[in-house]
């Protein structure tokens, strides 16, 4: 191998010895590095502006920064907001004001996990990129749209870099053959589960590539002799960011959707991540009444039973309840009709203010109350065929304006027969009845 893509170092972890040297080698980023890129245009022009790299672990981000500024003849400083604090980012500011003061080249900051800085000192860096004293390149695997003060947000881009894909990883692969000039001890189906291992992270792999490849095996590993030999990496997810929301919107999207295979799969995505299966059935229990509501009532009764069950039981066995009721609520059919109908009442609420009620649905517990009139004139329902008296119970301004019903069933599932029920008794009240 050629030392223009690799320095070789015994003492180095593989994925900083086959770190790239280049932009040119720089895998999986195309879109930004491109020479029509975001990215690409700024090398073309030797003159970067401050940007925050966004993404998810081991795609390049620390790469991408150190390359950008050295090929666009930047001094680099590199922090890392895990071990830096404010004291260490005005020794930065200082340098870097220094070098502008003496006519030197300008300077980029580099600092890594952006997100874990505090606000006050987010906010001391914004005179310094304000002034140009420093560009700023930031790094982080959380959105900067939570992590980020809106101060900075607006004086940096936000560039975000895709998960490596299966053909990127391969690339990593081959590169990591190419440096030991052997391959790696696996049959194909292995060598793809190790990239599934991987889970889109190249510094990951490299790094399982450098324990394999110190193995010396009789034959070629399989799918099975590799799972023994390397455990596999928990899955990326965050129960407390963004990940968790992410998951959880795409499984209710699911069940909206009936899509049962989509919504098992992403309960599953939560389950292996770790997530608490309470937080599952309370996103079940809305969905039941946000997305089924009256087109099937049983799909609550299904959740909520199954919630309990879960409760009682406990895993492993709980899964099944979990299951039951996640395919019930995607299978069931589907009305929002019960939380648009309350819509519309919150807004016909504020609309109307505090009227009165009819006189005649108010009980009159007192002497005084019987004399102003409560409940003269009500008419109990269970006297009157199909027990329907057809008495208003709006407020006498409300239904001397005939609203338009606040409630409108579809046509599906158990809503057909309440559609039936409610023409029915529209048609009775028309009637005088």
């Amino acid at each position: 191998m050629t030392g223009s893509l690799f320095s070789h170092g015994a003492s180095k972890p593989l994925a900083e010895t086959l770190r790239p040297s280049s932009i040119a080698d720089v895998i999986g980023q195309e879109h930004l590095l491109s020479p029509d890129g975001p990215l690409g245009r700024m090398l073309r022009n030797r003159r970067l502006s401050s940007f925050v790299l966004w993404g998810p672990p081991g795609v390049g981000k620390t790469t991408i920064a150190r390359l950008i500024a050295a090929e666009s003849g930047y001094e680099f400083i590199q922090l890392s907001a895990v071990s830096t604090g404010i004291a260490d980012l005005r020794k930065a500011i200082a340098a870097a004001s220094a070098l502008r003061d003496s006519g030197g080249r300008p300077t980029a900051v580099f600092i890594d996990e952006l997100h874990r800085f505090s606000r006050p000192v987010q906010d001391a860096m914004l005179p310094a990129i304000e002034d140009g004293t420093f560009v700023l390149i930031g790094a982080t695997t959380e959105n900067p749209s939570f992590s980020l003060v809106s101060a900075l947000l607006s004086r940096a881009k936000v560039f975000t870099l895709n998960r490596l894909g299966t053909e990127d990883l391969a690339s990593v692969i081959a590169r990591a053959e190419q440096h030991y000039a052997k391959p790696l001890p696996l049959v194909p189906n292995a060598r793809d589960a190790l990239v599934a291992m991987a889970d889109g992270d190249a510094r990951y792999l490299l790094g399982l590539c450098e324990e394999l490849m110190s193995l010396t095996p009789d034959a070629p590993l399989d799918t099975d002799q590799l799972a023994s030999i390397i455990q596999s990496r928990a899955p990326l997810y965050d129960k407390g960011k963004e990940e968790h929301f992410n998951l959880l919107s795409c499984f209710h999207k699911s069940l909206r959707g009936s899509d049962v295979d989509a919504a098992l799969y992403w309960a599953a995505r939560m389950l292996v991540g770790g997530e608490d299966p309470a937080v599952i059935f309370r996103r079940l229990s809305c969905a039941a009444s946000e997305d089924v509501g009256m087109a099937d009532p049983q799909a609550m009764v299904q959740v909520i039973t199954a919630w309990q069950a879960f409760e009682r039981v406990g895993l492993p066995e709980g899964r099944l309840f979990l299951a039951q009721a996640i395919t019930y609520v995607a299978t069931a059919p589907k009305s929002n009709a019960s939380y648009l109908a309350l819509d519309r009442a919150m807004e016909l609420a504020r609309r109307t203010g505090s009227l009165p009620p009819p006189k005649h649905i108010l009980n009159a517990p007192t002497a005084l109350m019987k004399e102003l009139g409560y409940h003269v004139g009500y008419q109990y329902d269970h006297d009157h065929p199909d027990a329907f008296s057809g008495q208003e119970f709006y407020p006498e301004q409300i239904a001397d304006t005939h609203p338009d019903p606040l409630y409108t069933p579809n046509e599906r599932g158990f809503e057909r027969d309440i559609k039936k029920r409610l023409t029915y008794w529209s048609g009775k009240r028309k009637s005088g009845r």
